[in-house]
């Protein structure tokens, strides 16, 4: 399978569902919850996933597709994608303009293609493997920072952070007690592309979906970055932990966050 017209599918419907989240942001338009606390699912996230699954089908019927909203189709093809239309809702739906589109191709176990589009930005993130990472066609690098004291971090937490799953709460105590600047934008996919482009130099989130992170964690290491989860082994795409750095800085945070891992 050429990568190209891998990559030109994924930027196509990226571009496409961020046309359609862009028209309704700011709209009057039917908000749900699924489960959990501010677990939101509004129309949009559906008629951006279908604009999408629908050009992905267009050009590779017979493709393996997991999406948050319309879950697996029933494929046996080793080329999967992986779809989240609309990566941070709860912002959309209160019209907080930070959110995006986030299509990852996995090729027989291992991701290939990363697109993520900021709409309302409009900031194309993209990467295909071994040939580095871009923003708007523009190579991106991750930070030089060298040391923990001079990082901006960012993080997210899981729906039930009331338990504190993982440590989700004491790590931002610990971090807070450093006196690291420290961000939460509600998105992860865009906390990974923002550290791809040198904007972050550490980011952390426990509970997170494949779709969360699958094109997010191709650009970070195409970047020049490191993501692996909080015990530092290689990171696999599952409902787990995850670490990322700009690679100088992540033994040092994984040490600061998780001592007795």
């Amino acid at each position: 399978m050429d990568l190209n017209n891998l990559q030109t599918v994924a930027i196509d419907a990226a571009i496409q569902a961020g046309k359609k989240l862009r028209e309704g942001f700011g709209s009057a338009f039917e908000i749900s919850n699924k489960e959990g606390v501010h677990n939101l699912v509004t129309e949009y996230d559906y008629i951006a996933e279908q604009t999408i699954i629908s050009q992905i089908k267009h050009s590779f019927p017979n493709h393996f597709i997991l999406s948050e909203e319309a879950g697996a189709n029933d494929s046996t093809s080793d080329i999967r994608w992986i779809i989240d239309p609309l990566d941070g809702t709860v912002n959309f739906a209160h019209s907080i303009p930070i959110f995006c589109v986030s299509i990852g191709v996995e090729m027989a176990g291992e991701m290939v293609v990363g697109v993520i589009y900021n709409p309302m930005l409009e900031e194309l993130f993209v990467a295909v493997r071994g040939k580095g990472a871009t923003l708007n066609g523009r190579q991106i690098r991750v930070s030089t920072t060298t040391n923990l004291k001079d990082a901006i971090l960012v993080t997210g937490f899981p729906y039930n952070v009331a338990q504190n799953i993982d440590g989700c709460i004491d790590d931002v105590v610990t971090i807070l007690k450093l006196g690291l600047p420290l961000r939460r934008l509600g998105s992860a996919a865009l906390d990974l592309a923002y550290l791809a482009a040198g904007r972050f130099d550490g980011y952390w989130e426990s509970r997170l979906n494949p779709w969360d992170i699958a094109a997010g964690m191709l650009i970070v290491r195409e970047a020049g970055g490191r993501i692996t989860h909080y015990d530092n082994s290689d990171y696999k795409l599952s409902n787990g932990t995850v670490l990322a750095t700009n690679s100088l800085i992540h033994d040092e945070l994984s040490k600061a966050l998780h001592p007795n891992l």
